[in-house]
């Protein structure tokens, strides 16, 4: 439990998503984002809104924690279609490493997803995002996040 507490505040976040995922494509587009988050159940849940104010749309993540397995599930919505992600990113954090993974589809197509909170301290996270379509074998790095917060 309060693993994602160093993430409560406000952050500025610099979005780098690859323009097409498992194409090959090696073009990124950089964007900003602004994340406000919160810690609800003693650390046990935390709960974050960010917004991308040149794509004029949000999204929210909740990430609860179950102290029987050790692990958090980490749920994603977004207002561009309304749904709350399913199946979540399920995983745990080792020596100040989050990783989280789920079977998920991108496109129809299924693939194993990897989330990694890394690089955090006080002032700054990063978190990525990778598609694997071989069995964990390869994975591809789709979307990176530089969060930093933003100062009282």
């Amino acid at each position: 439990m309060g693993d994602f507490d160093f993430y409560v505040g406000t952050w500025n976040v610099v979005n780098r998503r690859l323009r097409e995922r498992l194409t090959g494509c090696d073009e990124w587009d950089e964007f900003p984002g602004v994340s406000v988050a919160h810690s609800f159940f003693g650390g046990g849940g935390n709960f974050d809104e960010i917004t991308f104010p040149t794509r004029g749309s949000a999204g929210a993540t909740v990430r609860i924690f179950d102290p029987v397995r050790e692990e958090w599930s980490i749920y994603w919505m977004s207002n561009v279609d309304g749904v709350l992600g399913q199946p979540p990113m399920v995983g745990r954090f080792v020596d100040g490493v989050g990783r989280f993974y789920a079977d998920d589809q991108h496109e129809g197509k299924p693939v194993r997803c990897r989330f990694i909170w890394s690089d955090i301290s006080a002032t700054t996270a990063r978190w990525e995002q990778a598609f694997s379509t071989d069995g964990e074998l390869t994975w591809e790095t789709n979307w990176i996040m530089t969060s930093t917060r933003v100062g009282d």
